[in-house]
C-alpha cells in the first residue's frame, strides 16, 4: 500500500472516531433521570392499620356486693357454659340480712292480720251504732265514738298493710343481694381474664365509679381486630369493605375480614403530639381455634379498585405552586398548588404537565385527566424532580435501568 493511501485511511478512521466521540458526548449531556411509560393497569387501593384482637361478644363481670371471695372455681383459659358457677363472695352477711328481713316480714304480716280483725270489729260496731242511732236508742256521742273507732281502725290497717308491702320489697332486695353473692357465667365462652384471687375483697361500683372487674368471659368463636386508622385515611373506609388481617402470633398467615364498624369520633389521645386516629373494627371470618384476645394484628382494608386505568408511578407525581400569568390574581379559596408530572420529551427537554389523579394504589396512582397514555414521565431521582423548572436538558439513566432489570 502506498504512503498516500495509508494516510487517507488513517485520516478516515480519525474522523469517524471524532464523530463517534462527539455523538457520545452529546448523549451524555443533561441530567441523568429515571423515566417510565404511561400505560394502563389494574389498581387496588387499601388502608393499612395496626390494632389488637378481641372477641366480638364479651362480658366483664363485676361485683354487685362487697365481700371476700370465699370460693373460686375457674382460672384463665377455662371454657365455661352459661349458668356455670364461677365464684362466691362471702354470703354470711347477705344471708343474715335476708333472714332478718324474712322475720320482719312475718311480724308485719301478723300485725296486718290483727289490724284486719280489728277493722272488721270496728266496722260491725259502727254499723250497729248507726242502726241504733237511727232508732234513737243511743246518743250522738256514742255514735261518734263508734265512727271514730272505725275510721282509726281503717287508718291503722292501711298503715300496717303498707309496712307489710315495704317489708316484702326489702326482703326481695336482700334476696337479690344474697343471689349476687354467687356469680355464674352469663354465656358460653372462655375465661379470658381473672383479676381476683381467693381471699381478696370484691368491691362493687358506686356512682361515677366502676366496680372491680372480677372475670371476663369471651365468646372466641367470633373475633374481630380493633384497628386504629389515621385521620387522612378514615374518609375512604366504609362498612362491609373486605380486608386481610395478619396476626403476629401466626406468621406467614393471612385471614379474611370485613369492616363491621367505623368510628364516628376520634379516639382519645394520650398526649398532645399523638396523631388523630379513629377506631375501625374488622370481623375475622376464619380465626384459628387457638386465637386469644390482645394479640397484635395488622389489617389491609381494601377501599376501592379499578381495572385497566391510566396510571403513573407515585414517585413521578409532584406538587408545585400554581404560576399565575401577568396581571392574573388568584381567586379567594382557590388552590395555590397543583399536581402534575414532568414529561421527558423527544428533544430531551423537561416539560411540566398538570394532571388530575384518582385511585391510589400501592405503587401507582390513577390519572383521570391530563395524560392520554404512551407519554414518558420522569420518576426520579427526587432531588432532581424537586428542583426542575422546565426546559432542562435531561437524559435517561441507563445504568439505573440495568440495575432494576438485574434486581
Amino acid at each position: 500500500m502506498s504512503r498516500k493511501k495509508l494516510w487517507f485511511l488513517v485520516g478516515g478512521v480519525a474522523v469517524l472516531l471524532i464523530a463517534g466521540l462527539s455523538i457520545a458526548s452529546m448523549k451524555d449531556k443533561g441530567l441523568a433521570v429515571q423515566v417510565a411509560k404511561v400505560g394502563r393497569e389494574n389498581l387496588q387501593s387499601k388502608v393499612s392499620a395496626n390494632g389488637k384482637i378481641q372477641a366480638v361478644t364479651k362480658a366483664d363481670i363485676s361485683a354487685n356486693v362487697m365481700g371476700q371471695v370465699t370460693r373460686l372455681a375457674v382460672k384463665e383459659g377455662d371454657r365455661v357454659t352459661k349458668g356455670q358457677f364461677l365464684m362466691e363472695i362471702d354470703p354470711r352477711s347477705a344471708k343474715a340480712n335476708t333472714e332478718a328481713m324474712q322475720a320482719n316480714l312475718q311480724a308485719t304480716q301478723s300485725d296486718l292480720i290483727s289490724a284486719t280483725a280489728n277493722l272488721a270489729q270496728a266496722r260491725a260496731d259502727f254499723d250497729r251504732a248507726k242502726t241504733n242511732r237511727d232508732a234513737g236508742i243511743i246518743s250522738a256521742a256514742d255514735f261518734e265514738r263508734a265512727k271514730t273507732a272505725f275510721e282509726t281502725a281503717q287508718a291503722t290497717r292501711e298503715t300496717v298493710r303498707r309496712r307489710a308491702e315495704q317489708a316484702k320489697a326489702t326482703l326481695s332486695q336482700s334476696q337479690v343481694g344474697l343471689r349476687n353473692s354467687t356469680i355464674t357465667a352469663p354465656m358460653d365462652g372462655v375465661v379470658t381474664a381473672r383479676r381476683i384471687e381467693l381471699g381478696e375483697t370484691a368491691v362493687p361500683g358506686i356512682q361515677n365509679s366502676a366496680g372491680t372487674v372480677l372475670v371476663t368471659v369471651s365468646d372466641m368463636s367470633k373475633v374481630e381486630a380493633e384497628m386504629e386508622v389515621d385521620e387522612a385515611s378514615i374518609p375512604t373506609v366504609k362498612l362491609a369493605q373486605k380486608a386481610q388481617v395478619r396476626i403476629d402470633a401466626y406468621p406467614n398467615q393471612t385471614f379474611d375480614g370485613e369492616v363491621t364498624e367505623v368510628g364516628g369520633s376520634p379516639m382519645l389521645k394520650l398526649s398532645a403530639n399523638e396523631a388523630i386516629k379513629f377506631k375501625v373494627k374488622v370481623w375475622i371470618k376464619n380465626p384459628p381455634l387457638t386465637i386469644k384476645p390482645g394479640l397484635s394484628a395488622q389489617a389491609d382494608i381494601f377501599t376501592g379498585n379499578r381495572d385497566q386505568v391510566l396510571a403513573i408511578p407515585i414517585q413521578s407525581l409532584v406538587t408545585r405552586e400554581i404560576k399565575l400569568k401577568t396581571g392574573e390574581v388568584l381567586k379567594p379559596g382557590a388552590p395555590r398548588d397543583e399536581e402534575g408530572v414532568w414529561l421527558f420529551e423527544g428533544n430531551g427537554k423537561t416539560k411540566f404537565l398538570p394532571v388530575k389523579t384518582g385511585l391510589l394504589g400501592d405503587l401507582n396512582v390513577e390519572v383521570l385527566d391530563g395524560l392520554k397514555g404512551g407519554e414518558t414521565v420522569i420518576t426520579g431521582p427526587f432531588r432532581i424532580l424537586r428542583d426542575l423548572k422546565g426546559g432542562e436538558q435531561v437524559r435517561e439513566d441507563k445504568g439505573k435501568k440495568k440495575e432494576e432489570k438485574k434486581s
